[in-house]
């Protein structure tokens, strides 16, 4: 694979993580109570409610769902592209 779009995927994928980071705390702060043991199992759910009550307050998704669909679009795209050039 090529080395800069490892670099490139990896940083997509740390934006990802960050973005999940964020929505736990968000989704925590308002009253969901977060299981970290099971987090990694557990994420997806975390950002549909996160997803459910950005849209309930403001009429739309919040920016770190659509931070986290596009930095793992973005991984997928980079490793794809990596192996292709190798």
């Amino acid at each position: 694979m090529s080395t800069p779009f490892l670099v490139l995927a990896l940083i997509s994928v740390a934006v990802g993580v960050a973005s999940s980071v964020a929505v736990t705390a968000y989704v925590s702060r308002h009253g969901i109570k977060v299981n970290y043991f099971l987090w990694r199992g557990m994420i997806f759910k975390y950002f549909n409610d996160y997803a459910a009550m950005t849209r309930k307050e403001t009429g739309r998704a919040g920016a770190w769902y659509y931070t986290f669909i596009m930095a793992m679009i973005l991984a997928l795209v980079f490793v794809v592209v990596g192996i292709a050039v190798k």
